[in-house]
């Protein structure tokens, strides 16, 4: 028990100390924030803007229900694989990296700390673009399922965490180029994960891809249960692939990140940049 309450303090210290980062740089959070407001409002407008030029009758409620959600969910994931990602760089900037890996803590307490914060942060992000998008647009959700696209969404987020573990591999490795490295793997989603289209649109070998991606289930998730209003039990199709994913790429991942971890330190590759 006493062992227990130890780690769950020393994983809360993490949670702390991000938060305590996001403070320091109050002035980037805002600015990306505002980014990311302007940005899902662009892309939503992408539906009365086609409706303006087409003369063809397009329903643009619907459409802008279905970007909002593509942009707001696949913001909600890749800020938290983002966060798990850059701290490995942020750390290495601040000169701590050494005395955190060197740290008398398990690894699976150290990333369930960051882990926590960056569902937790990306859950406020979500809501204050959510709550903005409504006041631009009229936002009916009355025969939505909300509490099936939360679910999805929850469920969403641990399998991206595995991905997030893995790509958090990379900057630990390579100090220059690892985290160049980690927008490519997310770009790579987001080509194929039916973000803004629906994946049947893609060529048929970019499909594969999007088959293994989690992203494609949470979006396909969260817009049925959002737009279609389907049952909760019903979305046990897109929440079951998830729910392997999580247990398959998040084990996998604290395995290859103590294996990147030990050959990190024996290299030096943990030295301060910049």
């Amino acid at each position: 028990m006493m062992a227990l309450n130890y780690e769950l303090k020393a994983s809360y210290a993490f949670v702390e100390r991000n938060i305590n980062i996001v403070r320091r740089y109050w002035a980037w959070e805002v600015v990306w924030l505002f980014y990311s407001i302007t940005n899902s409002l662009s892309v939503a407008y992408i539906a009365p803007g086609v409706g303006a030029m087409s003369s063809a009758s397009i329903d643009s409620h619907y459409l802008v229900l279905y970007l909002i959600i593509g942009t707001i969910v696949w913001r909600y994931l890749s800020v938290i694989f983002y966060w798990l990602t850059d701290i490995i760089g942020m750390e290495r900037w601040e000169g701590t990296i050494e005395y955190t890996l060197m740290a008398p803590i398990t690894r699976l307490t150290h990333l369930a700390g960051h882990t926590a914060f960056a569902v937790v942060y990306s859950m406020f992000h979500t809501a204050v673009i959510l709550g903005v998008c409504a006041i631009f647009f009229e936002i009916d959700l009355s025969k939505a399922n909300l509490l099936g696209g939360t679910v999805v969404l929850l469920i969403g987020s641990i399998s991206f965490i595995g991905f997030g573990v893995i790509g958090a591999v990379l900057p630990l490795l390579f100090p220059e180029k690892g985290q160049q490295m980690t927008h490519v793997i997310i770009s790579l989603l987001l080509l194929v994960s039916g973000v803004y289209y629906p994946v049947s649109v893609l060529p048929k070998w970019l499909q594969v891809f999007a088959e293994y991606s989690p992203a494609t289930y949470v979006l396909a998730g969260t817009r049925a249960a959002l737009l279609d209003g389907m049952a909760t039990i019903d979305l046990w199709q897109f929440m079951f692939p998830l729910i392997v994913m999580g247990v398959v790429m998040i084990p996998f991942g604290l395995w290859i990140f103590r294996l990147a971890e030990r050959y990190a330190k024996r290299s030096g590759k943990l030295k301060r940049n910049g």
